[in-house]
């Protein structure tokens, strides 16, 4: 447990690590240099004084530090998401195996449990740690030492109950970074406003382009910001649903499984 726990901290680093440097490698070799062309085209055309009609680009609207760090966090969310996504994957596929080798009709005594158990102890470590290995295990030695089915069924509830409490609590860091983009895209926005009441003065008389572009930044940071964390969130409740199911497929396999062949003589 402690190797997965060291390994997947490792892997959140990295991760952050190559988001960071992915990102700023965009931003730095495509999207300011366009947004700074086309900033620069449309400053030419307003000083000509001709009519024109300024375009929305995508690049300025990504332009801006906010944005960036928006997209840096994202794809560590991300990053973090899809781990946990294939360790429940690997974990589901487990469901389709017959762990405890029990054939149809065998009836499974206390004193059985033992050599029941062998099979699941002889697992590799990485599917040993896995909740219906661990599940399976615990009931049966549980049942081998206590020889009551009741306390059979309250140890596979109270294992799954432990595991859905637990797979809650990693997603902690995807909940802050979920958190954490609005609140930096509302950062933009004071920033932009603040900028524009500055200059203010300017606009006064009759230069709107510098209050024009710093509330750009203020509406744009918080529009990249808000769509980018209903993607995460969307993201994060999926993952969610893929534990839940795996928690409750655990238990249901266990009930159907293993209960039905306990027997007390």
């Amino acid at each position: 447990m402690k190797n997965n726990v060291s390994s997947e901290f490792l892997y959140q680093l990295l991760a952050l690590l190559l988001a960071v440097i992915v990102v700023h490698t965009v931003y730095v070799g495509l999207i300011r240099p366009q947004a700074e062309s086309l900033l620069a085209e449309q400053a030419r055309l307003e000083a000509e004084g001709g009519a024109y009609i300024p375009s929305r680009s995508l690049y300025v609207v990504l332009k801006d530090y906010e944005q960036e760090t928006c997209f840096i966090l994202a794809l560590w969310a991300i990053a973090i998401m899809g781990y946990k996504a294939r360790s429940i994957s690997r974990q589901r596929e487990m469901l389709d195996r017959n762990l405890l080798n029990i054939s149809p009709g065998t009836s499974v005594l206390p004193r059985d449990a033992r050599d029941h158990s062998r099979g699941l102890q002889a697992l590799p470590p990485e599917e040993k740690q896995s909740l219906l290995p661990r599940a399976l295990l615990i009931a049966l030695q549980r049942f081998g030492s206590t020889e009551s089915i009741q306390d059979v069924a309250t140890s596979i509830k109270e294992v799954c109950e432990s595991e859905a409490d637990r797979l809650d609590s990693e997603l902690a860091m995807v909940r802050y970074i979920a958190w954490a983009i609005p609140s930096i895209g509302f950062i933009g926005t004071v920033r932009g406003i603040g900028s524009a009441l500055g200059q203010a003065h300017q606009a006064v008389e009759g230069n709107i382009s510098g209050v024009t572009s710093s509330l750009g930044v203020a509406f744009n940071s918080t529009f990249v910001a808000l769509v980018v964390s209903i993607l995460i969130m969307f993201l994060m409740h999926q993952l969610q649903l893929m534990q839940e199911r795996l928690v409750l497929d655990s238990q249901q396999y266990c009930d159907t499984n293993l209960m039905p062949h306990l027997q007390v003589r």
